[in-house]
């Protein structure tokens, strides 16, 4: 019956299925992690307006970005990502794309390395009223106790920890109801286009500059859509595409509008000040919330969840910075004529080398939304936004999606988030 479906042109898209939402709820739970904890900050330290333009512009963002990253992938038979860009565009730009996802996943990692430290610090501090470790310790502590975890059971805790996406999505939504009675109105109070500069913030433009790419980090799920388009081409054949988009529609509607209540109850209930302030103390906002409303189950609960999604996300790209390291390390030595595979030396190196660099950046503290600004967000969007969109102009069998308007709106926002890390660099 399925081959009938696929062969004869008569027959409509199938019906969706049971793996079709369990693929729906997989996007979900690769995109909502830690880099929404970020996210409010940002946002919501320029006032109101920031807040509803990206409540706008967060759907048609993150779905016609990700729709185009699957189609450019369907085009080469629905091979794996590397695979396809090599097919398309040849060895070389396969290499540079080999770089981009390590630089797109390692600094990420550093930023996780960066706010779990933050994050168990100020638990000491707030809510245990301990004097804490020095944060050299405590940072080395964390990042060992990760990375032997891995090494101990490395499919197994991936597993678990993917579960723990859903209560975590769960506690957040019951955080984000729990703080309606605490809505105060006060950003209101700065529905003007100069932003809230007056209470520490950057003003209106500079604000949703550099909310881009905090809003590109926090909704994206690409690593999983190279597995999603080989899963639906074999399932589906001639029907992927209709089916992926729809599978991707759906999941990022969900995002979405979890996201962005979390967002708008946690704005509603600080001032643009005090978002400002959990900037300049470089925690992530449960941290911060915990330490603000002195409620035992925020006071608790709230900082127990950021660890427990940071270190999710610690692991999930503990694993693809060090897949990352090995692929650059071995094509670098291809394309120098010494052919080498992965090996013991390899992984142990790769390994050490993320230990000594995490634990030196955790304890030299930068600011996580910095390094999501002006490194994270910005290399995600030229992998995500820039290529597909270069892709669909130069690859014939994709010719087809030349012309549109979402094109236009997808290439002005990478190249707004790119932009935004040129700032950066220079300010």
């Amino acid at each position: 019956m399925m081959e009938k479906e696929i062969n004869d042109p008569i027959e409509r898209m199938p019906k969706w299925r049971s793996s079709d939402t369990i693929w729906m709820l997989s996007l979900y739970g690769t995109a909502i992690g830690a880099g929404v904890l970020f996210l409010p900050i940002n946002a919501g330290a320029g006032g109101l307006i920031p807040l509803l333009v990206l409540a706008v512009l967060a759907f048609p963002m993150t779905f016609l970005a990700h729709r185009a990253l699957c189609r450019f992938v369907l085009c080469g038979n629905a091979a794996d990502i590397t695979v396809v860009v090599e097919q398309q565009f040849g060895k070389h730009v396969g290499y540079f794309i080999t770089l981009l996802y390590f630089f797109a996943i390692y600094p990420i990692l550093l930023v996780y390395s960066v706010s779990l430290t933050n994050t168990v610090e100020s638990f000491f501090q707030y809510q245990l009223h301990i004097q804490p470790l020095p944060r050299s310790i405590i940072a080395l502590l964390l990042i060992v106790f990760l990375m032997g975890i891995v090494q101990f059971g490395e499919q197994l805790i991936v597993k678990v920890m993917s579960t723990l996406v859903y209560p975590f999505v769960a506690i957040l939504m019951i955080i984000a109801l729990f703080l309606i009675p605490q809505w105060t109105g006060e950003i209101f109070h700065h529905v003007s286009f100069s932003g809230a500069a007056s209470s520490g913030g950057t003003g209106l433009i500079l604000t949703l500059w550099l909310t881009i790419p905090v809003a590109v980090f926090s909704f994206n799920h690409s690593p999983i859509i190279s597995s999603l388009a080989v899963a639906k081409h074999k399932e589906y054949g001639q029907f992927a595409e209709k089916k992926c988009s729809k599978i991707i529609e759906y999941s990022n509607i969900m995002m979405v509008v979890t996201v962005m209540f979390f967002v708008f109850s946690c704005a509603l209930c600080l001032t643009p000040a005090n978002l400002q302030e959990a900037k300049v103390e470089n925690v992530s906002i449960l941290s911060y919330l915990a330490n603000h409303f002195n409620t035992p189950f925020l006071k608790w609960v709230a900082p127990i969840v950021a660890f427990v999604a940071i270190c999710k996300s610690f692991l999930g790209h503990y694993l693809g910075a060090r897949e990352g390291i090995h692929g650059v390390v071995i094509k670098t030595l291809n394309f120098a004529g010494i052919g080498v595979k992965s090996n013991r030396l390899l992984q142990n190196g790769s390994s050490i080398f993320i230990l000594l660099t995490a634990w030196i950046v955790a304890t030299y503290n930068p600011s996580v939304l910095g390094m999501i600004e002006s490194i994270g967000g910005p290399v995600l969007a030229i992998i995500l936004f820039l290529m597909p969109m270069y892709a669909i102009h130069t690859v014939p069998v994709l010719a087809k999606y030349k012309g549109k308007p979402s094109n236009i709106f997808v290439t002005i926002m990478g190249c707004i988030a790119v932009s935004a890390a040129i700032y950066r660099f220079f300010v």
